[in-house]
Parts: C-alpha cells; sequence; structure tokens
C-alpha cells in the first residue's frame, strides 16, 4: 500500500501584505473557578410516570426526594443531549414567561450547581456549551461516558472533553463508574448517559438472546419496506404485528424493572462521589408502549416522550 505523508507548508503572504497570524492549539487549562464536581445522569428513554412507577429509593436522594416532572427539548437521542450541553437541562414548561427569560434563569442555576459566582447567559456565548464554559474559562476536567452509538466520540457532541468513552456494553451503569476519577486540585464534570432503561431495557447481565425484538432497531423498518413491496402502500398495510398491547405493556414493566436495578448502581455512584459534588438526574426524552398507536421515541409528537424526571442536589 503505497503510504503518503501530509507536511505542513507555511503560507507566504504577497509582497506588501503582512502575513496573517496561524491559530494556535495549546490549550492553558485556568486556574480553578468554582467549588463543586458536577455530574449529569441521563437515564436514556426513561419517561416521567416510568421512573415513578419504579418508587426507587436510593437515586431520589440527592433531592430531598423531590422528583419533578419536566420536558424534554426533544424526541431523539441525539438533539436531547445536544441541548443538555448547550447548558439548559429539561425545561418546567411555565406559562406567561418570555423564553429569553427562561433561560437566563435556567443558566443563572449554575451558581449553586458549580458552587460559583457570575454565571450567566452571558458566560455560555458565543459558544453556548457547558463543557467549553467548564473547561476553558472554570478550569474543570470534563469527561463523557456514553452508552448509545449514536454519541460516539466521533459525533459533533465531543467538543471540550478531556475524555470521551463510548461503553463496551449499552446497558451498564456500573462498568461506567468503574472509570470515574476525581481530582483534588480543581473540579471535574461527568456526561453520563446510561442506556439500560433505553429499548429492549435489559439489565447487564441478561442474555441478549432473551431480548425482546420489537422496534426499528431490530429490523422492522426492513419487514416494513418487504410488506410494501408488490402490494399496498406502507398506509394501506395492516398494522406491523409488534403493535400487540400485552407485549407493549411486558415493554413498559422492563423498563420499570430497568430504574429498580439502577437504584442500587446509584448506591455505588453516591458512595464514590467525592464532597462538593452536584448531581443531576434526568432523561433525554420519553418512551411511548402503545399509546394511541405509538411505539418508542423519536419521530414521534406526543406528550409522553416529551415528559422525564428531574432531580438535582448535593449529598454532602
Amino acid at each position: 500500500m503505497r503510504r503518503f505523508r501530509w507536511f505542513h507548508r507555511p503560507s507566504v503572504a504577497p509582497q506588501g501584505v503582512a502575513p496573517v497570524a496561524q491559530p494556535t492549539s495549546i490549550f492553558v487549562r485556568p486556574q480553578p473557578q468554582a467549588q463543586h464536581n458536577l455530574i449529569v445522569v441521563i437515564l436514556d428513554s426513561c419517561r416521567y410516570d416510568t421512573f415513578v412507577a419504579a418508587a426507587p429509593r436510593i437515586i431520589p436522594q440527592v433531592s430531598g426526594g423531590k422528583v419533578e416532572k419536566r420536558y424534554s427539548y426533544a424526541s431523539w437521542t441525539a438533539p436531547s443531549h445536544y441541548n443538555l450541553l448547550t447548558g439548559l437541562m429539561p425545561h418546567v414548561s411555565p406559562p406567561h414567561v418570555f423564553a429569553s427569560e427562561y433561560y437566563k434563569h435556567d443558566f443563572s442555576n449554575y451558581n449553586q450547581r458549580l458552587g460559583s459566582e457570575g454565571i450567566e447567559f452571558a458566560k455560555f456565548v458565543p459558544a453556548l456549551w457547558l463543557p467549553t464554559l467548564l473547561r476553558r474559562t472554570l478550569g474543570y476536567f470534563t469527561h463523557a461516558r456514553v452508552s448509545l452509538p449514536v454519541l460516539n466520540s466521533q459525533t459533533p457532541i465531543n467538543v471540550d472533553f478531556d475524555s470521551f468513552q463510548l461503553m463496551d456494553k449499552h446497558n451498564d451503569m456500573a462498568a461506567m463508574l468503574d472509570t470515574l476519577t476525581f481530582s483534588t486540585s480543581r473540579p471535574s464534570f461527568y456526561l453520563l448517559n446510561v442506556g439500560e432503561t433505553h429499548y429492549p431495557y435489559a439489565l447487564p447481565d441478561e442474555d441478549p438472546a432473551t431480548w425482546p425484538r420489537i422496534s426499528g432497531v431490530h429490523g422492522v423498518f426492513k419487514q416494513l419496506d418487504e410488506e410494501s413491496k408488490d402490494g399496498p402502500m406502507l398506509s394501506e398495510a395492516p398494522v406491523p404485528r409488534f403493535f400487540n398491547q400485552e407485549r407493549l405493556e411486558v415493554l413498559r414493566q422492563r423498563q420499570i424493572n430497568t430504574v429498580q436495578y439502577l437504584d442500587k448502581v446509584f448506591a455505588k455512584l453516591y458512595d464514590l462521589v467525592p464532597q462538593d459534588t452536584w448531581i443531576i438526574v434526568t432523561s433525554d426524552h420519553g418512551e411511548l408502549f402503545g399509546e394511541n398507536g405509538y411505539f418508542g421515541h423519536g419521530p414521534i409528537n406526543h406528550p409522553l416522550v416529551y415528559e422525564v424526571p428531574f432531580l438535582e442536589g448535593k449529598l454532602r
């Protein structure tokens, strides 16, 4: 195989024109400007009523037992995480409030979350990117541990992270926690995208052969294409077999079971985080289990796909 080697050729300015300064890639992390570590845990696809039905006991300890119903800005994993990383958490849908005023208030919450002062919307400009603010202005170490491949390190959300890891398994938060380290010299930020609550709602030790086989992830789109060939149009075709409410109720219970399992994993998280760590627990979007004929999330406009749990606070 022929190998090519690329060389940097310095730019030469035309005669009489001053050369343009070349940008530098050297990054000097500033001295810490905040006190708290920040951990944002995203229970992927976990809708609000699933979380409540699971009745977790450990997870709500971070918020003094309070679980808020909030609303995601998006119905799919990638755009929702992009929004979360701008610094905007799921919203409360307040009436009689201008959006701009709500955003200002939401950004100002980072003063309490980070144990800092002077954090406001202007601090996020122009990047509008939470990891950039934390790393380049406040001196944080920044890390991401993700479960879903749509958030892998080659995607655009990997900006200003010191480390960014797609986990070997999509459904093993406990393994994720084994990679967490905290500095004693400056605070750390972690984004944890947890996959147990995402379809197929499987626990780490569950045999993949027993996972349910429903949704486009497991070939339903291919089946629909085949059903529409040389036959009726898709809109005239019979409802796909996976829209069986009994089976969808089984799936909903599986998601509830994953929250109950994760409650024990959060006990490990809460034990390992150092003092002065602010933790946010929420979801990127909800999930539909047959309501009005919908299953899953993404190209769905239904209230339940936007309803997510929200908890935050400092343990010690």
